[in-house]
């Protein structure tokens, strides 16, 4: 499957969910400065506070994707993954926002809602290809 178009989806996919394991997700921004919120977590005035689970979500979904490039399957565990990613980061957004600050959004905040369109394609593909592969053992 690595010659596919399927396996460049998912190369791009995980490429997509490395990239936004580094980068800030938004940024919170109050009286003392902006305070970027990564997916490890987020440090107010010296005082760390850990969302290590959208991390967590963002690697294994990455693995996943990298996994399945050679393992012939659906990634649509992937995208059920990078939903929960987007359910946690609702949650940690209510539990850090406080009515003091702001949050401006990071760019970095799409690349999983990519990941998940690029799934889709990839899923579809891969679709093709069994309907491809059925049709061959039909005319044996």
């Amino acid at each position: 499957m690595i010659q596919r178009i399927q396996s460049f989806y998912l190369l791009i996919v995980t490429g997509l969910l490395i990239t936004a394991m580094c980068l800030p997700m938004g940024y919170f921004i109050d009286t003392t400065g902006e305070h970027p919120f990564k997916a490890l977590g987020i440090d107010v005035n010296g005082i760390f506070q850990s969302t290590w689970g959208i991390f967590g979500i963002l690697m294994l979904s990455a693995l996943v994707a990298f996994a399945t490039i050679f393992l012939y399957k659906n990634p649509i565990f992937n995208s059920l993954l990078l939903v929960g990613y987007y359910i946690a980061f609702i949650a940690f957004y209510f539990a850090l926002k406080s009515d003091a600050n702001l949050f401006r959004i990071g760019w970095a905040l799409c690349l999983p809602l990519v990941s998940i369109v690029l799934n889709v394609l990839a899923i579809r593909a891969i679709g093709r290809d069994e309907v491809m592969v059925k049709a061959a053992d039909r005319l044996r």
